[in-house]
């Protein structure tokens, strides 16, 4: 009978191929019946600012430390946000020129939600990003 381990969980820092290195609390843990390694990402207040879920087969290096070192790491290698690039620009949601994007079926909440199609975006303001200071 094959013997049982204890899945791996602690401080640790993780060098993925692609030279992007994380740092904070990891564990295993199965996705859809995948193993995965679940990455809590500690912030500057030392609350979770993200949780990622990493493919073994990604990982280059896994350094298992201490918590205080596995913090500093965490504050100088923070996950990135959706960048601008991942979302499409606000002007292709528009319906080609002499179609309404909506129709008779619409309700009042999808009237608020509606587009200004009349004038091209500005690339600087396709929309309001959270992450812009």
């Amino acid at each position: 009978m094959p013997e049982q381990r204890e899945p791996y969980s602690g401080w640790t820092i993780i060098d993925l191929l692609g030279h992007k290195r994380l740092a904070g609390f990891v564990r295993e843990e199965e996705i859809a019946g995948a193993g995965m390694l679940r990455l809590d990402v500690p912030g500057p207040e030392g609350v979770a600012v993200a949780t990622v879920f990493i493919n073994p087969a990604s990982l280059y290096m896994m350094t298992p430390t201490t918590e205080p070192m596995a913090r500093a790491v965490a504050l100088r290698n923070q996950p990135e946000p959706v960048a601008r690039w991942e979302l499409p620009p606000a002007s292709s949601l528009c319906p080609p020129a002499g179609r309404d994007l909506f129709d008779e079926n619409d309700t009042e909440a999808d009237e608020r939600e509606r587009i200004d199609c009349s004038q091209p975006a500005d690339d600087d303001d396709e929309f309001d990003d959270p992450f812009d200071e």
